[in-house]
C-alpha cells in the first residue's frame, strides 16, 4: 500500500490518507479541460479516496499539438451527441501550475457509467477507463500559479491553499451535470457497483457511434497511450541511469534510489490523464520553469517545441481498420 497523503504538501498515495485539501496532478490538456467544465469524468485505474473538493494541478509535460487536437475533437464529438456544437476550449494549456478545482461526488465503474440512464449520452461516452471519478462544479483560478506536484492524491500546502481559495471563480461548462446519489444522505453512496443496485430499473441503451465519433474515441485513446508510453520510458531510463551512477561510485546513491522508488511505484493508467510519473524535479524540488512555460503556451508556441509528432490520428485510423 502506498503512503497516505500527508500534510504540508507531502507526496500522496492512492490508498487511505488524511486528506484536508486534496490535490491531483494531471497532464495537459486533460487538466485544463476538467477545470473548464468540458471534461466531467476523470478516468483512473483506481478508485477515488475522497469526496468533495479536489484541486487540479497541471504537470510539467508540455502537450503536443496533436494531443490537444485529438482531445478537443473527442469532446466536440461527444457533446454533439447531445446537440451541443459550440464549444469554447482554453486558449492556453499552462504547465507546472495550480489551475483550480472540481467537486468529486462519486466513483463508478466504466461499464456502469456507460449504461446509466440518469446522465446524458455524452457523459456516458467519456468513461474510457476502469474507474470514473464523477466531477461537478468546476472552478478556476483567475491567476494560475506555480507549485510543485506529486504522484497520486496529496494535500496542498496550507499557504498555497489559503492563497488559492481567494482566487477562485465559478466556471459554467457547456453542459453541467448533476449526478444523482443512490442515497442522498450518504455522500459516499455513489461508488463502484452502486448504480446497478440503486438504479436497477434505470438502464440505458448503448449509444450508437457514428464514424466520426468512433474515430474521435480512437484518437483520444491514442493520445493517452502515447503519454503512457513516454511515462514508462521515463521510469526505465531513470532506473538505468541511477543504477549506473550509483555503481560507478562504488556505493548506492540514496537520493537516486529514493527517486527511482517513487517513479517505479507509479501506476500509469490507460487514460493518459493520470500524471503519476512526474519528473524528478517536480517530485523533490520546487518547479523551476522558464518564463514561457510559466505563462502557458499558445498553439503556435507548441508547434515550435522540438520532438517527433505523436501521429495520433494515424494510429487511430490504423486501430479502426484493424477492428
Amino acid at each position: 500500500m502506498r503512503r497516505g497523503g500527508g500534510g504540508g504538501g507531502g507526496g500522496g498515495g492512492r490508498g487511505h490518507g488524511n486528506y484536508t485539501n486534496p490535490c491531483l496532478t494531471m497532464h495537459q490538456p486533460w487538466a485544463s479541460l476538467l477545470v473548464y467544465g468540458i471534461k466531467r469524468i476523470e478516468g483512473r485505474s483506481w478508485t477515488t479516496p475522497i469526496r468533495g473538493r479536489l484541486w487540479i494541478h497541471a504537470a510539467t509535460k508540455v502537450p503536443e499539438e496533436d494531443t490537444i487536437k485529438a482531445m478537443e475533437d473527442f469532446y466536440r464529438e461527444i457533446y454533439a451527441v447531445n446537440g451541443i456544437t459550440d464549444l469554447k476550449f482554453p486558449e492556453h494549456y499552462p504547465v507546472s501550475r495550480l489551475l483550480g478545482c472540481v467537486e468529486v461526488v462519486g466513483c463508478v465503474k466504466c461499464e456502469d457509467l456507460a449504461s446509466w440512464e440518469a446522465v446524458p449520452e455524452g457523459v456516458r461516452l467519456e468513461g474510457q477507463t476502469d474507474f470514473c471519478w464523477l466531477c461537478e462544479q468546476p472552478q478556476k483560478l483567475l491567476v494560475p500559479f506555480e507549485m510543485r506536484g506529486y504522484q497520486g492524491v496529496y494535500n496542498l500546502e496550507r499557504k498555497i491553499h489559503e492563497a488559492a481559495i481567494r482566487g477562485l471563480v465559478p466556471v459554467k461548462g457547456p453542459m453541467p451535470v448533476k449526478f444523482p446519489l443512490p442515497n442522498p444522505q450518504d455522500p459516499f453512496s455513489l461508488k463502484p457497483g452502486s448504480i446497478s443496485v440503486g438504479f436497477s430499473d434505470n438502464k440505458a441503451s448503448v449509444v450508437e457511434k457514428s464514424e466520426g465519433l468512433s474515430a474521435a474515441i480512437a484518437g483520444a485513446r491514442a493520445a493517452a497511450k502515447q503519454f503512457n508510453k513516454k511515462d514508462q520510458n521515463l521510469v526505465s531510463n531513470t532506473t538505468t541511469n541511477s543504477y549506473s551512477n550509483s555503481t560507478s561510485s562504488g556505493r548506492p546513491d540514496s537520493q537516486s534510489l529514493e527517486e527511482d522508488k517513487m517513479l517505479e511505484s507509479c501506476s500509469v493508467g490507460g487514460s493518459g490523464e493520470e500524471a503519476s510519473v512526474p519528473s524528478k524535479t517536480e517530485q523533490l524540488n520546487p518547479i523551476q520553469c522558464e518564463e514561457s512555460s510559466c505563462r502557458g503556451q499558445t498553439r503556435e508556441d507548441l508547434k515550435q517545441i522540438p520532438g517527433a509528432s505523436a501521429k495520433i490520428f494515424a494510429a487511430a485510423v490504423r486501430g479502426l481498420k484493424q477492428s
